[in-house]
């Protein structure tokens, strides 16, 4: 597709006709070669080529150019093919600047801001134009979720994927296998909604819930959204309200004053939690550290703002919270050792 795009806008760089063999000079992606075989191979890439561009409609003209060749060439007409400028409204302006601020954190970012890029560039008012009516007003989609991005994908290839899951206040995690159909955000929130192959039945999962790496499995293509789904209606079904939990945590003296301006003092004393299982020890605070109380309502999220604190922030209760962290700060040493053991081996990567 690259190098289809390379072509177009070669032939579109000039109002002469470009030969085959200046094609194949010009074109990057195309290697005419040194052998006859070769030269061969790349002619037949370009007839393919020439042949899918005027079949999706792009108006390839062939002619000569006396002036410099009586070979063959080809070109396209920037006017044949080039889109009319565009013109927007003031509020047209206003919601594409709009829409395209509100990808900050994602992949989508770069595509959107290149957008309206090009749109001012072209004399379109996206900025003081467009949003400068929405003083104060800013929105962003939160989709930071480690599973995003591969959860989309999944999506827009029809591929299966399996992903280690906790449940709200549960410890423990499993392993699901799940056809996704789609990718929403739901009181913002971002949930993958699809069937749980193991389960045999349509499930949603909330993707800062998700415990570990995305994995594709299968073919793409193979999945296939039932027609009769109805996605935002099988999101606000399933998903769950949130639950307002009380963290309890050890915050370093000096440090983690970010978290302490959303939390609380807490008792000296800590009482014994009925959660916390009969194998399990809770840890004791060091003498430099202070106890807080925090509310927070999504584990998986929260545990990735403590653990990025490292040891200056221990959890205490809700046994959930601490294990996430755990885990967490385990697969971070894991990745550490890893690099340490591929540098002391020479030419180790």
């Amino acid at each position: 597709m690259e190098r289809l795009l390379n072509l177009t806008m070669c032939l579109m760089a000039t109002s002469r006709f470009i030969t085959v063999s200046q094609l194949g000079e010009l074109v990057e992606g195309y290697e005419p070669g040194a052998t006859e075989e070769e030269q061969e191979a790349f002619r037949r890439m370009f007839e393919r080529d020439k042949a899918y561009l005027r079949e999706i409609g792009i108006p390839l003209e062939t002619g000569t150019d006396s002036a410099f060749s009586d070979e063959v060439g080809y070109r396209i007409r920037r006017g044949d093919y080039a889109l009319p400028d565009i013109a927007l409204a003031p509020d047209e302006a206003a919601a594409l600047a709009l829409a395209g601020s509100l990808w900050s954190t994602t992949a989508l970012a770069g595509p959107a801001a290149s957008a309206l890029r090009k749109l001012a560039a072209g004399g379109a008012a996206v900025d003081d134009g467009g949003l400068g009516a929405l003083d104060g007003f800013e929105p962003r989609v939160d989709a930071t979720d480690p599973a995003f991005e591969p959860c989309l994908a999944a999506v827009q290839a029809g591929r299966a994927i399996r992903f280690p899951y906790r449940k709200v206040v549960e410890t423990g995690v499993t392993e699901r296998h799940v056809e996704p159909w789609g990718v929403l955000s739901w009181r913002g929130r971002w949930y993958l909604a699809g069937h749980d192959v193991v389960r045999g039945a349509p499930r949603v999962f909330r993707l800062s819930r998700f415990a570990g790496p995305v994995r594709p499995v299968g073919l793409g293509g193979a999945v296939r959204v039932p027609p009769d789904v109805d996605l935002h209606a099988m999101v606000s079904a399933q998903a769950p309200p949130d639950q307002v939990r009380t963290a309890t945590l050890a915050v370093r003296r000096g440090t983690g004053h970010a978290l302490r301006r959303h939390a609380g003092p807490a008792s000296a004393t800590l009482p014994a939690s009925a959660t916390l299982p009969a194998s399990a020890t809770r840890p004791t605070p060091a003498a430099d550290m202070d106890l807080v109380q925090m509310e927070f309502a999504d584990t998986e999220r929260f545990a990735r703002w403590i653990v990025g604190s490292g040891p200056d922030v221990i959890v205490l209760e809700p046994p959930e919270l601490r294990a996430a962290v755990v885990a967490r700060l385990r697969a971070a040493a894991a990745g550490t050792a890893g690099v340490c053991e591929a540098a002391a081996v020479p030419g180790g990567r």
